[in-house]
């Protein structure tokens, strides 16, 4: 058995009389791809907000790579090795995908953002910007204007710039979300091609690429885990298909 990377024990935080996480318990091996899946409001996005350093939990632990992460900000815990992805892409649109990736690179080498332009010509920036552009899918569209590229290459950009920082664990927050078939597609063969390589905690609704992508699946109702296993446990537990996918007790 792999590793603990991520272990999570009793985490809670509350909001006003909303308990958003509840004592939830979780852990992430070293190169496998856990999901996180629940309904709307079941405290998933406090939940990575937490790991980030973003939302500070009321009580709890969370420790990576067998450190506790607590009291450390969020550029402490990317430094550690912790990468995020956004329901929303954050791009810059008159910039090259390319650009995008090198300047991320730069900036986790410490430099500021107003030596870009200086930077702009770095091949020490540009060559291993566009080996994060091929792990993303995006080999031959570097070239190309951000605000030119498909939501679903933004969703998949926005991968490459969070592969820049060498992440051993990557937060991934519905990269899913809003694609269409062709592009949910493209986006799966992406992150089934990173798997060994990091681990991944994905947050998803897209039981498809949760089903093709996961190996392991934990189920998050009201803030706390009601049942953690292998994809084939999550679909023959009865707890989940009633709190979760929906079905009677029939």
């Amino acid at each position: 058995m792999a590793e603990v990377l991520l272990q999570v024990d009793n985490l809670v935080k509350n909001f006003g009389g909303v308990r958003a996480t509840d004592d939830l318990t979780l852990d992430v091996r070293a190169g496998e791809v856990h999901a996180l899946i629940g309904p709307n409001g079941a405290g998933k996005t406090t939940f990575i907000g937490q790991l980030m350093g973003e939302i500070v939990p009321d009580a709890g632990a969370i420790r990576f790579a067998g450190s506790p992460l607590g009291g450390l900000d969020t550029p402490a815990r990317v430094r550690l090795g912790i990468a995020r992805t956004f329901q929303i892409t954050q791009l810059l649109d008159e910039d090259t995908a390319l650009s995008n990736v090198a300047l991320t690179i730069q900036a986790q080498q410490g430099h500021s953002f107003r030596f870009w332009k200086t930077a702009a010509g770095d091949a020490s920036l540009f060559g291993p910007a566009q080996t994060y552009l091929a792990a993303a899918g995006l080999a031959e569209r570097g070239n190309v204007l951000v605000r030119d590229l498909s939501h679903g290459e933004h969703k998949q950009l926005e991968l490459a710039m969070a592969l820049a920082s060498e992440p051993r664990l990557l937060l991934l927050d519905e990269p899913m979300a809003g694609l269409g078939a062709s592009e949910s597609r493209q986006m799966v063969d992406s992150l089934k091609r990173l798997k060994g390589r990091t681990a991944i905690l994905l947050v998803e609704h897209d039981m498809d690429a949760v089903f093709a992508l996961a190996d392991r699946i934990s189920v998050l109702v009201y803030g706390k885990v009601i049942a953690t296993g292998t994809p084939a446990d999550i679909q023959a537990n009865s707890q989940v298909r009633v709190a979760y996918l929906g079905e009677g007790d029939a």
